[in-house]
């Protein structure tokens, strides 16, 4: 059931292409739709279950929360929301709590939600047969005047289709950036192990009490752990270490034994709290490596005809900017007040106008961020003291 009111009858107006059911994809669709401007969101998932969706996002003012209130979610995301889950802890390598910061108690912090509760939100927010599943984008194809035909993967609903403006919602290795920028993602030197725990109050209790409500993170000399509080009673663990993008090759480490990497990790994790050992030994869904990776910055391009980015597509970073879907979201919702505020007809020149006013936010908006970013990941995962770390993370807090 759509929780939200009524959308807007759609009006004529420019083919508009949104590559990508991520959050700021869907947050861009469903403004849109609200204003009565048509728009197909296409994605390369089977279906809006094909995969896991990540995990905890907290929501900031000035970026996820300005979206949802722009795309009238905001009473829908409350429900879901988990203010708790915004507690910091900030442990040390032998497990004793160095730093706690409660949540905020008047309800004018930064509330967490799940990244599957969020996007199943978005998602049915929009109007039916907005996303297109099983698109995968090969390339597009420049058609002159700023329009583009979009091939997709041999196998799609769809072989091809034109549009006026294609929006380049898709992600870190996106195809559309590569219509106007020649910047790859760059392997930032710190790979997480995912895991996690599962109904980890009762299976986990030492666990659970550590991790407490929100966030845990024990970082120190380039190693670390962060837990992550998700709804359900599920934690879900990122070990962390400042090492080769092929640490598990030159350890000769099959990344599919599950006891490899499990003895790998407690390797490098020697003289650490066996209470902290738990976090990579009590596993309920095996271990995913994830290299970390972040475009360069600053990341800017000239300005493309019919054509543009927003979240991972145009400034990839690290997730110790804590803004990551938060951008993205804030990004589509700009997108789409420019598109609105400018597009009235079909002709390019109203596109090129609301393109522009867009880029001229979100090019310094996303520099600033992603030199955040990078700050953030290299303080977290420096080859120093627990001390020197715990200095630099608690002033970022």
């Amino acid at each position: 059931m759509n929780p939200t009111p009524a959308l807007t009858p759609a009006r004529p107006h420019a083919r508009i292409a949104v590559i990508g059911a991520g959050p700021g994809g869907l947050i861009c669709a469903r403004v849109l739709q609200r204003h009565g401007v048509d728009v197909t969101v296409y994605d390369l998932d089977a279906s809006a279950t094909a995969r896991n969706q990540g995990g905890t996002l907290d929501m900031h003012p000035d970026t996820g929360r300005h979206a949802l209130h722009a795309a009238g979610l905001w009473d829908a995301f409350s429900t879901l929301a988990r203010p708790e889950g915004e507690q910091m802890r900030l442990v040390s390598r032998d497990g004793q709590v160095l730093f706690d910061a409660a949540p905020p108690q008047d309800g004018q912090g930064n509330p967490e939600i799940d990244r599957g509760q969020l996007r199943d939100l978005l998602l049915d927010s929009l109007a039916p047969g907005t996303v297109r599943w099983g698109h995968k984008l090969e390339h597009a194809e420049p058609l002159g005047d700023g329009r583009h035909r979009l091939h997709f993967a041999p196998g799609a609903p769809c072989a091809s289709v034109d549009a006026d403006l294609v929006v380049g919602a898709d992600g870190a290795w996106s195809r559309v950036r590569r219509l106007m920028s020649d910047a790859v993602p760059l392997y930032t030197g710190v790979t997480f192990v995912e895991t996690g725990l599962n109904d980890a109050d009762a299976r986990h209790p030492e666990l659970a009490a550590l991790t407490g409500s929100g966030t845990m993170m024990a970082l120190d000399e380039g190693l670390g752990f962060v837990a992550q509080r998700n709804s359900g009673g599920h934690i879900r663990v990122y070990v962390g270490m400042r090492a080769a993008e092929d640490w598990h090759r030159q350890a000769g480490v099959d990344l599919t034994d599950p006891v490899a990497v499990r003895d790998a990790l407690l390797a490098r994790f020697a003289g650490w709290s066996p209470v902290l050992h738990g976090y990579i030994t009590g596993t309920d869904t095996g271990y995913v490596n994830r290299p970390l990776f972040a475009l360069p910055v600053p990341h800017t391009w000239e300005y493309t005809p019919g054509v543009t980015l927003l979240g991972d597509a145009a400034h990839l970073m690290s997730p110790f900017s804590g803004m990551g879907a938060n951008l993205a979201m804030r990004d589509g919702a700009d997108l789409a007040q420019a598109l609105i505020d400018h597009t009235h007809t079909h002709t390019h020149a109203h596109i090129d106008d609301a393109v522009a006013a867009y880029e001229k936010v979100l090019l310094p908006r996303s520099v600033e961020a992603a030199e955040g970013a990078a700050e953030g990941i290299d303080g977290a995962f420096a080859l120093d003291s627990a001390e020197q770390t715990l200095a630099h993370m608690t002033a970022r807090h």
